[in-house]
């Protein structure tokens, strides 16, 4: 296990820390209810443990295989790691993905719910999950029907799956606002308090309208490297 210094400064970390915490003070809330979720996709261990060094411990990624690639070793370092699930998740990644993560953020179907709650069984671990929801309703992206979030949280709860809350990602290029507070209304409707929403360019909006976790990855990591051709 690595020993922390507590004083090693980020300066993006604390940027991102320093507008969390304004516009939770004018929105009225509590820094402390806004979990900051690092998205550490594509990102090398290299990369990561700078955050970890100054105390973040709060990391989301998107594919099972990556993270299971860097994570376990960067875990046994850094055992208060919280590991969250944030990509879309297929059924046969079930078993990989109880035994990783700590939350998941991308429950969007029955035979999701079926796989994980399978796992969960098996491995005797119990994961949180927030329900995907396809806030824009755009036929590329993942996340259930606006119509079917009642019927998916009774299916999520019958299968004894604690469902933390809701998650959605708004179309690009528009105006994040009114979905955030079309997830808001949903989440109020069905009696959920957790919502995961917002990114690097709209989180202090999605704060205002009650994100309880917002996920940004290029605002503290910077941006990615161009792929090779």
């Amino acid at each position: 296990m690595i020993e922390r210094d507590s004083n090693v400064s980020n300066p993006a970390l604390e940027n991102i820390r320093g507008k969390i915490e304004k516009s939770a003070r004018l929105a009225d809330r509590k820094t402390s209810d806004i979990a900051l979720i690092a998205v550490s996709k594509t990102r090398s261990s290299d990369e990561i443990r700078p955050l970890l060094d100054a105390g973040h411990h709060v990391f989301g990624e998107n594919r099972v295989q990556e993270a299971s690639e860097k994570w376990p070793a960067l875990k046994a370092d850094y055992p208060d790691i919280e590991l969250h699930m944030i990509g879309q998740l297929q059924s046969n990644k079930a078993a990989e993905a109880v035994a990783l993560f700590d939350y998941i953020h991308s429950v969007d179907r029955l035979s999701l719910i079926k796989a994980l709650a399978k796992e969960m069984d098996r491995q005797e671990r119990r994961l949180p999950c927030f329900l995907q929801v396809n806030i824009g309703e755009e036929p590329q992206k993942g996340g259930c029907d606006i119509k079917a979030v009642p019927q998916l949280l009774e299916q999520a709860r019958d299968a004894g799956i604690e469902v933390a809350g809701l998650m959605a990602v708004p179309p690009d290029g528009t105006n994040a606002m009114p979905y955030f507070a079309l997830l808001a209304k949903l989440a109020r409707d069905n009696g959920l308090d957790g919502l995961s929403m917002g990114m690097s360019g709209d989180f202090e909006k999605a704060i205002k309208l009650g994100a309880t976790h917002i996920r940004v990855g290029t605002a503290l990591f910077g941006e990615r490297a161009p792929q090779a051709a």
